[in-house]
């Protein structure tokens, strides 16, 4: 008999592959999909062919394969002792496609409510809703500290910058996830991660590849002017994983409400290429600065308070530990 049974969407993305891992090691089954827009089967590879894992090359977006993912579900009803919970993964990662309105309302407004409506139909226990910092665009600091998930918003105008889009789209999921946990349709929460970074992270959409990606090629890398003065806490995936984890078996905590999760560990964007490339043996790198990106705090700083309270959740792995593990997974 199966303990409990998991539906994961963005299943082999940071938090996606580690929590198919971890949730593995308790007699669970996972039914993981992903479309590997932001991603590959290689974050996944020592899974593939393991009891209790499933996984599926499915689009969130699409009608019939996510109807194939119900149909699997219900053809496992009775098979699983424990409950039924599914989270949702799946966002549009890559900071190009911030700016495409199409893709961020797509993916992660209409296929978001189209999988949690799913969870509702087929009796799942919980739905987390994994959410962005983005949310807080401009305001991500403020004299007492960083943000609170109470704090008023004070988002970027899309004439601004057309980036909100993601934000925004975001933003709109949490409504839906307090609407249904209000209505007691289901339980559930949605968090509010703060750059997640993974060894497996290869596509150099992100600050930490592309410096990683940089400096494979010569000890230079190009930054955005803004990194010049930008500063920002970078959350490993083993921890924004341990968190979903934290809160999906803390009852109280699956109230419909928010929770950030993010690291005090703050450092410059330039200190971050010198550690990265002290660990890659380069004693000296140049920085070239280029371009100029509207609307980019120069602090993106989180307070994690309420699940520190609320849970037993804290980081476990250190900034230091954490691009050692990035750096030896090039040098394989």
């Amino acid at each position: 008999m199966i303990n409990n049974l998991y539906v994961i969407s963005g299943a082999t993305g940071m938090t996606g592959s580690q929590l198919s891992r971890e949730l593995l090691k308790d007699g669970n089954m996972v039914i993981g999909f992903d479309n590997f827009f932001a991603s590959s089967i290689d974050t996944v590879k020592d899974l593939l062919g393991r009891a209790g894992f499933l996984f599926f090359e499915y689009d969130i977006n699409n009608g019939e394969e996510m109807a194939a993912i119900a149909e699997k579900v219900k053809s496992l009803k009775g098979s699983y002792s424990g409950r039924l919970i599914f989270i949702n993964c799946a966002a549009v990662v890559h900071t190009k496609h911030f700016y495409e309105v199409e893709h961020t309302f797509t993916t992660n407004v209409v296929s978001m409510k189209t999988f949690l409506d799913m969870a509702i139909s087929l009796g799942a226990d919980t739905y987390i809703n994994c959410s962005t910092s983005e949310v807080y665009s401009m305001q991500s600091w403020n004299e007492k500290g960083g943000v609170r998930e109470d704090d008023f918003l004070l988002m970027a105008t899309a004439e601004h910058s057309q980036r909100t889009s993601y934000a925004v789209g975001k933003l709109l999921t949490e409504f839906f996830m307090k609407d249904a946990v209000d209505k007691g349709k289901i339980k559930g929460c949605s968090i509010r991660f703060a750059n997640v970074y993974s060894k497996h992270e290869r596509f150099a959409e992100h600050i930490i590849p592309h410096i990683i990606d940089n400096l494979l090629e010569k000890p230079e890398v190009t930054l955005l002017e803004n990194s010049k003065v930008n500063r920002r806490t970078f959350l490993h995936n083993i921890d924004s994983c341990r968190a979903v984890m934290a809160l999906m078996e803390t009852p109280k905590a699956l109230d419909g409400t928010v929770y950030n999760v993010a690291t005090d560990e703050e450092i410059s964007i330039v200190d971050l290429v010198k550690l990265i490339a002290k660990k890659m043996g380069i004693p000296e790198v140049k920085i070239r600065f280029e371009g100029y990106r509207k609307s980019d705090p120069e602090r993106r700083l989180l307070n994690t308070e309420k699940i520190r309270t609320r849970t037993n959740w804290q980081p476990i792995i250190s900034l230091d530990e954490g691009l050692t593990m990035c750096v030896k997974s090039i040098e394989k």
